[in-house]
C-alpha cells in the first residue's frame, strides 16, 4: 500500500508541474520526466530530445521530445541492449548498468554514447563498465551498435561517456575512470582512517582522450584532467568529500562530466559526491586546451543541494547543457530529488550564465514557477 500511495503522489506532483506550465509562459521544476542523467540534444530546425538513464526503459534507452524544454512527449524506448551488435551484459549487476546515454548529430547521422557492463569479463568483475556507440537515423531511433565491442579498453570500468567536437576538427571523448578497486592516498582518506570509518577512500576520476573520427576507437592515451583533491586544505576538499565526511560511504566520485568551449576557454562540468545520496553536487573546471590542464572554478559548487536555506531539492548532478529556442539563454539540464519525489530522480532545467569574468553560475535549483526559456 505504501508504494501504491506514493507512486500515487509522484505521479500526482509531476502532472501537477506539467499542468502548471501548460498555464501560461512559465514552468516549473521538476519537469514531467523520470530519469536521472539526462542529457539533451537540440536538432536544429526541428525539436529537442532528451536522453537520460532508467525511467520507462529497460536494457537500453528512452527519449523524450520538446519544441520548448518544458512539454515533453514520450518517445519510448529508442536503444535496446539485445540488438544486432549488442556487446552488454544484461543479466549483470544493475541490470547491466545502461547508464548516462548522450546523443550527437554528425554527418547526417544520430550517435548515442553510454556505458553498460561489458560481456567479456573473466574474471567476473562486479563492475565491468565500458563505454560504447550506437548509431540511427532519427534522434528517436532504433539505435543499432557500431561495432560488438566497447569503444576501447583502458583495463578498468569507466561511465559517463561525453564528447566534444572541437573547432579544430579533432573529436575528444570523455569518461569517469570509476571508484570500483581504486584506493587511493590522501589526507581526506588518512583522516576517515584515523576516525576508524574506513580502511581505504576509493576515488573515480575523469579523463579525456582523442576519438578517431569514425568513433572506433582512441587515439593516443588517456590524459587525467580531474580528481577529488588530495590535501584537505584544498579549497575544493570540502565540498567534494562529503560522501565520506558524513560517514556516508567510502568512495569520492569525479564523474558526470560535460565539455564545451566559450571564446578561447574550455569548461568541464563536473559531478562529486555519491549519485544516490542529498550532497551529489556539481562543479566545473576551465582551460586553455581541451586535454587540459584544467582549474577548478573558485566559486564551486555551482549547483547543490538546497535544505539548508529552506528548499526541498537534493542530489542535484550529472547535467548537461543546452539553449533556449531563440538560442540567446544557456541552460543547465539536470537531475535532482525533492521532499515530494522521495529516491525518484527527476529532470530540472535552470538556466546558467558564464559571466564577463569567467565564472560559470548556475541560477538553480529553482522549484518556483520561472519564465520559460527564450521568453524574457
Amino acid at each position: 500500500m505504501k508504494i501504491s500511495i506514493g507512486c500515487f503522489l509522484l505521479t500526482l506532483v509531476l502532472h501537477t508541474t506539467g499542468l502548471m506550465a501548460q498555464s501560461g509562459r512559465t514552468y516549473q521544476n521538476p519537469l514531467p520526466v523520470e530519469f536521472g542523467d539526462p542529457y539533451v540534444l537540440h536538432v536544429a530546425g526541428d525539436k529537442y530530445y532528451m536522453y537520460g538513464t532508467g525511467g520507462i526503459a529497460k536494457n537500453g534507452f528512452a527519449a523524450y521530445s520538446s519544441t520548448d524544454l518544458v512539454h515533453w512527449k514520450d518517445e519510448g524506448q529508442v536503444y535496446y541492449a539485445a540488438n544486432e551488435h549488442g556487446w552488454s551484459d544484461s543479466t549483470a549487476a544493475w541490470n547491466g548498468a545502461y547508464w548516462a546515454p548522450e546523443v550527437y548529430a554528425y554527418k547526417g547521422r544520430f550517435y548515442m554514447f553510454y556505458s553498460a557492463q561489458w560481456k567479456d569479463n573473466p574474471t567476473k568483475e562486479l563492475e565491468n563498465f565500458r563505454i560504447g556507440v550506437a548509431v540511427a537515423d532519427r534522434p528517436t531511433g532504433p539505435f543499432t551498435d557500431i561495432s560488438n565491442r566497447p569503444v576501447f579498453d583502458p583495463g578498468y570500468p569507466v561511465i559517463d561517456a561525453n564528447v566534444l567536437f572541437d573547432k579544430n576538427g579533432k573529436i575528444y571523448l570523455y569518461y569517469s575512470r570509476c571508484c570500483y578497486k581504486h584506493p587511493v592516498e590522501s589526507e581526506v582518506a588518512a583522516w576517515a582512517k584515523q576516525k576508524g570509518w574506513f580502511d581505504t577512500v576509493e576515488e573515480s576520476w575523469v579523463y579525456g582522450v582523442e576519438l578517431k573520427p569514425d568513433f572506433s576507437g582512441v587515439i593516443g592515451e588517456p590524459v587525467l584532467l580531474l580528481r577529488p583533491p588530495v590535501k584537505m586544505d584544498d579549497k575544493h576538499a570540502e565540498w567534494e568529500s562529503r560522501s565520506v565526511t558524513s560517514k556516508e560511504v567510502n568512495r569520492r566520485w569525479t564523474e558526470g562530466s560535460v565539455a564545451f568551449k566559450k571564446g578561447d576557454t574550455y569548461y568541464m562540468m563536473y559531478s562529486a559526491n555519491y549519485f544516490g545520496g542529498k550532497n551529489y553536487a556539481v562543479g566545473y573546471a576551465t582551460s586553455k586546451s581541451p586535454l587540459g590542464p584544467f582549474v577548478k572554478g573558485a566559486n564551486n559548487p555551482v549547483l547543490q543541494k538546497n535544505v539548508e536555506k529552506g528548499g526541498t531539492v537534493t542530489g542535484t548532478g550529472h547535467n548537461s547543457i543546452t539553449y533556449s529556442p531563440d538560442g540567446k539563454e544557456m541552460l543547465c539540464v539536470y537531475h535532482a530529488r525533492t521532499s515530494a519525489t522521495g529516491d525518484q530522480r527527476v529532470v530540472f532545467i535552470d538556466r546558467m550564465k558564464i559571466l564577463k569574468d569567467g565564472k560559470l553560475v548556475v541560477e538553480g535549483p529553482t522549484t518556483t514557477p520561472q519564465a520559460v526559456p527564450g521568453s524574457k
